[in-house]
């Protein structure tokens, strides 16, 4: 073993703990690890910036465009409203056409942007049906996760695995390769969830008032300024009750007018009452010197906290937001937005205190209050997903039409050999700019650039891979570790292993680690090469055992789930998984 296959090999190492352990975001930590092979020599810059100018990531480009035309112009909207006007007020037919629509979304756009899409209008038609969300919730994201192999496009990481071939002298995946399997695979695990893994699900919480669900009604406290008090004359932000006492004024009553969500200009008299949350030793430690008279706690009802222009929303952090890894004070989140943070719900864990200073994380689940024309803009914007009952985008007649037409044109062409997918994506994507079905700037906002640099960066990795030689060492030694083990084991063996390392792992980080040494395994054997990629496509898709994928971290919170959850209903349906594909694979792509 040489220096530089011993260096790469604690880099591989390096890059499984960072992603496992989350304490940087996986796009920074991936720019930092092309950085570090770089630096050390394994590769020269140039090929370490190759990455970002490969047909995958100007692909994967054009593909996020097309997409936010779609949503832009309302005809991703207007799809689901078809398909769930159908459902009435039938449980099962509900669960059914949701996952059926959820799938046929992700199988075109991102697993997690369907996940996000149709998560508000679950939470709202459960509610209406009186079915436990967590029922639901699930089901939505392992539909969508489960058509990640239907198509080429289906996830990030089928296209980052077809650049890794291309890169190793293959030919890349066609649009529809993986259907052959892929479909399978979609059509038995929505079987597998209607049938039984809906079934194993627990019911979690229950439908009550958002305050209760966040339980921050012990932390309301309702306060009366005194006539002596220190803050008599002074605005609320002079006050400084939110910077130096970690207090929330959440309502004040101001000479017998109710003030919602109040802002820092408030000036506070004699008399009037502040309902705030904070710690009760907080509040208890200012009583006497800030001239405060604790009122008798009561109980507080969602509609006390609520008026005609100020409303108490969900909502959930989607991956792409430009708030994940900052906190609300760095964003100076209430000042921009004039929205202020009651609480906020992490993997199941309610976080009341201290909460300006918490980085957020994607995910999160927010309880907020403010403006509500503010939270329909960062609705739109993507920062956040409000739960909340559905307001559906209108149709936008022609631009609908063009728009659909521009997204499904390119995915023919390349379908039937015609056109390289990447020319005939990003010629649409120009298009969709220069025909103004979506201006550069509404499509930049919706672009996630965050896995734009992770992939960039990972390809790196899988080119230093290559270079130092790893890839071709790490095969030899599975060879020599096997020993005559037949082929149809080593297929199995690669897909647990991308299975694995893709519940603490991106997918795509999962896929460009195993895939280059897969590679040279089946080159060595004299294997087909092709058919280890297949398998390991799949199985790096098969997110089933945590909540760590994002489209399952969009649910973890409003489902109230806990962590066993996800493997008590995955662990079968990834063994189900495994089958199917130990099955198809080698038929479809012979060894």
């Amino acid at each position: 073993m040489t220096f530089e296959i011993g260096l790469m090999i604690v880099v591989l190492l390096l890059a499984v703990i960072l992603f496992s352990l989350e304490r940087v975001p996986p796009d920074v930590t991936a720019m930092g690890l092309m950085l570090l092979v770089t630096l050390s020599g394994l590769i020269s810059p140039e090929q370490a910036f190759a990455g970002f100018g490969s047909e995958v990531v100007l692909m994967i480009l054009g593909l996020l465009i097309l997409t936010a035309a779609l949503i832009q112009a309302g005809v991703v909207d207007y799809l689901g409203r078809v398909i769930l006007s159908r459902v009435g007020t039938n449980t099962s037919r509900f669960l059914l056409l949701m996952m059926v629509a959820a799938a046929t979304l992700s199988a075109f756009m991102s697993n997690t942007g369907a996940t996000a899409f149709f998560l508000p209008v679950v939470l709202s038609i459960s509610r209406q049906m009186k079915v436990n969300p967590s029922k639901l919730l699930m089901p939505l994201a392992f539909a969508s996760i489960l058509a990640s192999s239907v198509t080429l496009i289906g996830t990030s990481t089928n296209l980052v695995i077809s650049g890794l071939l291309v890169n190793a002298g293959l030919e890349p995946l066609g649009m529809f390769e993986l259907t052959v399997v892929g479909l399978p695979v979609l059509l038995v695990g929505l079987v597998y969830m209607f049938t039984v893994g809906v079934k194993l699900i627990p019911e979690r919480g229950e439908v009550q008032e958002i305050t209760e669900d966040f339980e921050i009604q012990p932390y309301l406290t309702e306060v009366e300024i005194l006539p002596a008090s220190t803050l008599v004359g002074k605005t609320l932000g002079e006050a400084g009750l939110g910077r130096d006492m970690d207090l929330t004024v959440i309502r004040v009553v101001h000479d017998g007018e109710k003030v919602m969500a109040p802002t820092a200009e408030l000036l506070l008299s004699a008399g009037d009452l502040l309902l705030v949350e904070g710690s009760r030793d907080v509040l208890l430690g200012i009583e006497e010197n800030s001239g405060f008279d604790l009122q008798a706690r009561k109980h507080v009802l969602d509609a006390d906290l609520q008026s005609s222009e100020i409303g108490l929303f969900e909502v959930v952090l989607l991956p792409n937001s430009v708030m994940i890894g900052r906190s609300l004070r760095d964003l100076k989140f209430r000042q921009k937005y004039n929205i202020q943070v009651l609480g906020i719900n992490r993997s199941g864990e309610q976080i009341h205190e201290r909460l300006s200073q918490v980085r957020l994380a994607a995910g999160d689940e927010l309880l907020v209050q403010g403006d509500r024309k503010n939270l329909s803009l960062l609705d739109r914007d993507r920062t956040l997903r409000l739960i909340r009952p559905v307001q559906w985008r209108q149709l936008r007649g022609s631009q609908a039409i063009w728009s659909a037409a521009l997204f499904l044109i390119p995915l023919v062409l390349a379908g039937l050999n015609l056109a390289p997918i990447g020319v005939a994506v990003l010629t649409a994507a120009f298009l969709a700019f220069v025909s103004r079905i979506i201006t550069p700037e509404e499509a930049y906002k919706m672009v996630e650039w965050r896995l734009l640099i992770l992939i960039g960066s990972m390809l790196a990795i899988g080119q230093a891979m290559q270079v130092s030689g790893t890839a071709e060492y790490l095969a030899g030694q599975i060879v020599q570790l096997t020993g005559g083990l037949e082929p149809i084991w080593l297929l199995a063996g690669f897909f647990i292993l991308a299975m694995l390392l893709t519940q603490p792992m991106s997918n795509q980080a999962a896929a460009v680690v195993v895939v280059p040494i897969a590679i040279q395994l089946a080159l060595q054997l004299g294997l087909n090469p092709r058919t280890f990629a297949v398998m390991i496509a799949v199985g790096a898709s098969s997110s089933f055992l945590t909540p760590l994928e994002p489209a399952a971290l969009l649910v973890y919170g409003p489902g109230k789930y806990k962590f066993v959850d996800f493997p008590r209903v995955g662990l079968l349906l990834t063994g189900i998984i495994l089958v199917i594909a130990m099955i198809l694979v080698p038929v479809f792509w012979p060894l």
